[in-house]
């Protein structure tokens, strides 16, 4: 079975780059930048491996995987694939909800965020991702630990005298 998905997946992609054959609207994709994170990652089949094996991990970690109890995790794994494919540069535009309003009512802590981040780096690394650009992701991953917590962004504090 295996092999049959595998050669599907290789006459599809042939005939996508032989053909431009696209099985979404022109106008929802965008071009790719060969620099993004999308494609030093290796495009959408790297980032769906990614993610299978990440929430892998989270339903196997007592710490988080309580989080999930009553999600639907094909939906969610979904979610995830579409949102980390647009912030990482691929070609469809995330037209979900933006990080503070998908956590708000979680009442993540610090700690979970932790968690998450380390189940992340794991999963990068046992897929052998380039050290410099699991560092890149980490970053830039990090860099939304207020909005998922739902504290305020140091930069939008106010000073008070």
């Amino acid at each position: 079975m295996k092999s049959n998905t595998t050669l599907w997946t290789t006459a599809l992609a042939t005939a996508t780059l032989l053909f431009g054959l696209s099985f979404a609207p022109a106008e929802e994709n965008r071009e790719v930048d060969p620099n993004s994170i999308y494609a030093r990652l290796g495009g959408q089949e790297a980032i769906d491996a990614a993610v299978d094996l990440f929430y892998e991990k989270m339903l196997a970690d007592e710490r988080v995987a309580f989080f999930f109890e009553d999600v639907n995790m094909k939906a969610q794994t979904r979610k995830q694939k579409e949102f980390l494919s647009a912030a990482f540069g691929g070609p469809k535009p995330w037209t979900g909800e933006d990080m503070r309003t998908a956590h708000k009512n979680l009442d993540l802590k610090e700690k979970d965020f932790q968690a998450v981040a380390e189940n992340l780096q794991s999963t990068l690394e046992e897929l052998k991702v380039d050290e410099s650009l699991i560092q890149e992701i980490m970053g830039l991953v990090g860099s939304l630990k207020d909005e998922v917590l739902n504290r305020k962004s140091p930069a939008k504090t106010e000073k008070t005298n």
